[in-house]
């Protein structure tokens, strides 16, 4: 069930009103029967895996909070951790390492043919959706246990609600348990601010998927799918609007995530704050999938020593987190090239900073210089972008060599739907003023509450496109 469907406005309805109808001890149920449903829709026997981790991490953080031997805890929660990204790896890199190997066979001269999984080798099955999002939500909890940080949850359906909370379980935020458990146990009346304050959020979310990014999309896909078709001027554009599609579409996600959490009382992590308005890099990584980058930080980047290395450690560490933050996207080399770049782009953002800092090179604090700061990290973000959109390298080779290739004429011949281009430019530049300008204006943060929340749903039903198109991070 997709977030930008009429399926879902009936689900969100019916739940809502009957989950603040219950009391406490029949909200947990309904929610997570609901979240149940709500995962069923997609393909409905992939619910035995997520309940087999369920109860696998349950069991294992009740055993690690009561084992005192050190060595035990690490066990079992090794258990656990394996547990989980076995069955990741299972899914989603088995036939990415079966065609890497294969490769390597055949260079040697061997041609022996690898399965592949739900093709020669258990034909039919497919990646369960969601499966990178809530198998990291089921790993912050064991290892939170085990840390000491949070107490193992006895109650084992609101465990179960924990990780199958149906707002984020397929698309994130990725969720921590300190933050989340003990809202489960708690009881929130109904409260027209909660209320208010989450149907706007779900409607300027839906806003941003089905108005901005869909019509994006418009132009994007046509230019990705027949990159010689189109010159160096329609890719440059394509690009750009790429990148500001996936924005559109993930953050979309996230904001009725969480603003479908709010109207119930719930508080969920914010995923982006302005990702395109950062000045560098690490920036910018502070400002998009926050959920995930800070589980990176906090479950990888930190305990591999962090910042408190020597600087040859810290560069690998950085490549460390980037490398899986890139195949944990995808199971391609287009994303760990993505991912790469990322570590590239900071471990020489930082070099310079030393180098600066010896030399005691001051940095601008003009206006101006933030300026040209955001553009081009924004340029160089729009460029790893590539990869994350074309489907293969070959693909991603073509788009960079068409850019290299823009002309004036290019300019004056682009292929692109003129009239599409135009009111995709508009609705980019409304965003923007939303999003990015919109504390500028001297007025109320979300203006006559029914007036603007009216506008927006007209406008998605007026100039949405309701395609079948599933959210981009649907996939991961």
């Amino acid at each position: 069930m997709v977030f930008n469907s009429l399926q879902f406005l009936l689900f969100f309805g019916i739940v809502t009103l009957s989950y603040f109808s219950l009391r406490w001890s029949g909200r947990w149920l309904l929610l997570l029967l609901a979240s149940c449903y709500f995962y069923l829709i997609f393909v409905p026997k992939y619910i035995l895996i997520l309940f087999g981790t369920i109860v696998i991490d349950y069991i294992a953080g009740i055993w690690i909070e009561n084992t005192k031997n050190p060595r035990n805890r690490k066990a079992l929660l090794l258990l656990s951790l394996v547990a989980n990204v076995g069955i990741l790896a299972f899914f989603k890199y088995f036939n990415f390492i079966a065609e890497n190997v294969e490769a390597v066979l055949h260079l040697l001269g061997n041609t022996r043919h690898i399965p592949r999984l739900g093709m020669d080798l258990l034909p039919g099955i497919i990646l369960p959706i969601g499966l990178s999002f809530h198998t990291f939500q089921a790993m912050s909890y064991t290892i939170e246990v085990y840390r000491g940080n949070q107490k193992a949850e006895r109650h084992f359906g609101i465990y179960a609600l924990y990780v199958m909370f149906y707002p984020q379980l397929v698309a994130g935020p990725i969720e921590r348990p300190q933050n989340v458990l003990w809202q489960f146990h708690e009881y929130f009346p109904y409260n027209w601010e909660n209320v208010k304050e989450g149907l706007m959020r779900m409607a300027w979310g839906l806003f941003k998927k089905v108005v901005i990014a869909e019509r994006l999309a418009m132009v994007v896909d046509p230019a990705y799918a027949n990159i010689s078709d189109h010159n160096g001027t329609s890719l440059w554009v394509a690009t750009i609007f790429y990148s500001f599609q996936i924005y559109c579409d993930f953050s979309g996600y996230s904001d009725i995530a969480i603003g479908a959490a709010k109207v119930m009382g719930f508080t969920l992590m914010e995923n982006f704050k302005s990702p395109y308005e950062a000045a560098s890099i690490s920036e910018f990584w502070r400002r998009w999938h926050i959920s995930l980058s800070t589980w990176f930080r906090d479950y990888i980047y930190i305990p591999l020593g962090g910042s408190r290395v020597s600087p040859a450690r810290q560069y690998f560490n950085r490549f460390a987190v980037f490398f899986v933050s890139g195949i944990w996207h995808g199971a391609s080399w287009n994303f760990v090239i993505w991912g790469t770049l990322h570590g590239l782009y900071q471990t020489l953002a930082q070099i310079r900073d030393k180098f600066m800092e010896k030399r005691r090179i001051q940095v601008p604090t003009a206006l101006w210089y933030r300026l040209f700061q955001v553009i081009l990290t924004f340029g160089l973000v729009t460029l790893t972008w590539v990869f994350f959109r074309a489907v293969t390298l070959g693909d991603a080779y073509r788009v960079f060599k068409g850019l290299a290739s823009i002309s004036i004429h290019d300019t004056l011949q682009t292929p692109l739907n003129a009239t599409e281009m135009w009111f995709s430019i508009a609705l980019v530049a409304f965003m923007i003023w939303k999003e990015y300008c919109y504390f500028l204006i001297p007025t109320k943060k979300n203006g006559p509450f029914w007036t603007v929340f009216t506008l927006l749903i007209l406008s998605c039903y007026f100039f949405g496109v309701f395609s079948s198109n599933q959210f981009i991070y649907f996939q991961f």
